[in-house]
């Protein structure tokens, strides 16, 4: 896997103690700091500008929680379900979502930076009007994901499903998708330009542009 820009990685300690996630701080600024909470369920919990630093999720569910303009740094999730979750207007920062369920979560209007999303089923994570850096989504499944009106800056997809994601008002300049796997995008011809594609998918675009392929 090559792609040319650098991912800086989670900087958590190696000695974390074990946490539970109601010691939580429920003021003006909850906050999580330096610790492992793994093997349990959060469920409905409901937490706004939630500060999660030096901290990694092994093993937990989350159900039905909403956490928006929540701030993760330096974060690991690691075989935890997310999905339907709410981290809308979040600031992600290096973060890595590793072999993770992320059905239909939500970062509308979130700030990505420097994350990593590894061998995860993302289908239907919603993503409108997000900024994007230095993101890598590799060998993850993100059919019906929705990408509309997204900054991409230094964004990578590697063997990932991209099958009927929503690429609308999204420019994809310079992003390569030429190692995903896909049977239709939603997108336009202008969100295309500049997008780097295998010669199969070049065909599947061709009838985009109204041109007829002979073979």
């Amino acid at each position: 896997m090559s792609f040319n820009f650098h991912i800086t990685s989670p900087k958590i300690p190696t000695n974390l103690k074990k946490a539970n996630f109601q010691d939580i701080f429920y003021d003006e600024e909850p906050y999580l700091t330096n610790g492992m909470i793994a093997d349990t369920v959060i469920d409905h919990e409901e937490v706004e500008r939630f500060i999660v630093s030096k901290v990694m999720f092994k093993n937990v569910t989350f159900i039905n929680c909403t956490f928006k303009k929540i701030d993760l740094t330096d974060v690991i999730f690691e075989n935890c379900d997310l999905s339907n979750s709410n981290l809308s207007e979040g600031i992600i920062h290096r973060v890595a979502f590793k072999n993770c369920k992320l059905l239909g979560l939500n970062f509308t209007e979130a700030n990505l930076g420097n994350v990593s999303f590894e061998n995860c089923i993302a289908n239907l994570c919603n993503f409108p009007e997000v900024r994007f850096k230095q993101v890598l989504f590799d060998h993850t499944s993100l059919q019906g994901t929705n990408y509309y009106d997204c900054l991409l800056n230094k964004v990578a997809f590697h063997e990932s499903d991209l099958n009927d994601v929503d690429f609308s008002q999204t420019s994809l300049k310079g992003i390569d998708i030429s190692t995903c796997k896909f049977k239709r995008l939603q997108v336009t011809p202008e969100s295309l330009n500049g997008c780097e594609v295998s010669s199969e998918q070049a065909i599947g675009f061709a009838s985009l542009l109204g041109l007829k392929v002979k073979y």
